[in-house]
Order: structure tokens, then C-alpha cells, then sequence
């Protein structure tokens, strides 16, 4: 199951057998204005995965967020699973997701060619 609204994804996911693994995730993101990275999205994941109880939070620039939130979503979602088991990687075609990305978007004015911190490429 997934939903969306503006500021907020819900996804969840039951296990199909041994080898797979559940999750019930909220998350939820917020156009902010940090003090050292300048305007940016304050992310904050809560639910739970196989049990465990999730509640990270983490911001992203305004040049970081739209080409690295999935993966870093992913990334702390895995970190919860056994080395065994891989979380799948959210999918960024998926429409859910299409429309998290245009939200934030306009959340942060972002067009094609605005500029990009050098250390963010580091």
C-alpha cells in the first residue's frame, strides 16, 4: 500500500515469505531554512521495518534533495534490515514518488540550472 499528500508518503509492505521483509513508513518532509546549508527539506521517517521502530531524521540542501533523497531513504531503511536481507530501493518512477519529487520541486523553486555547493560534490 502507498499514499500520498503533499508532505507526506505512507508505504507499507508484508513480508511474502522468510526471505522478504515488512515495513509501515511514514514519511514526512518540510521545506526548511538551515542556518549553515541555506533552504533545503528536513525529511523525518518514522514507522517501523521488521519489527524495529524507525524514526530518523535528516535535511538535504536544496541542491542534494531532488537527485539523492530515494537513495538516502533506501540507504536508512536498509540499515534497520540484517545483512542478510536487502531493502529494495524505492523506486523513483514510481507515480508516488513522481509526485513527492514535483511537491518539492515547488517546495524549493528548483529549476533547471540553478547553481550547486562544490563540497556537495565531494
Amino acid at each position: 500500500m502507498a499514499q500520498y499528500q503533499p508532505g507526506h508518503v505512507h508505504i507499507e509492505r508484508t513480508a511474502l515469505n522468510s526471505a522478504d521483509h515488512s515495513y509501515d513508513l511514514n514519511i514526512n518532509y518540510e521545506a526548511i531554512q538551515d542556518p549553515k546549508e541555506g533552504r533545503g527539506i528536513q525529511f523525518h521517517m518514522h514507522g517501523s521495518i521488521e519489527g524495529k521502530t524507525v524514526d530518523e531524521k535528516f535535511f538535504l540542501a536544496k541542491d542534494q534533495v531532488l537527485p539523492s533523497f530515494l537513495m538516502k531513504l533506501s540507504r536508512t531503511a536498509q540499515s534497520y534490515l540484517p545483512p542478510t536481507k536487502k531493502f529494495e530501493n524505492l523506486p523513483s518512477p514510481h507515480p508516488l514518488f513522481d509526485k513527492m519529487f514535483e511537491d518539492i520541486r515547488q517546495k524549493l523553486d528548483v529549476k533547471s540550472g540553478d547553481p550547486i555547493k562544490t563540497e556537495h560534490l565531494e
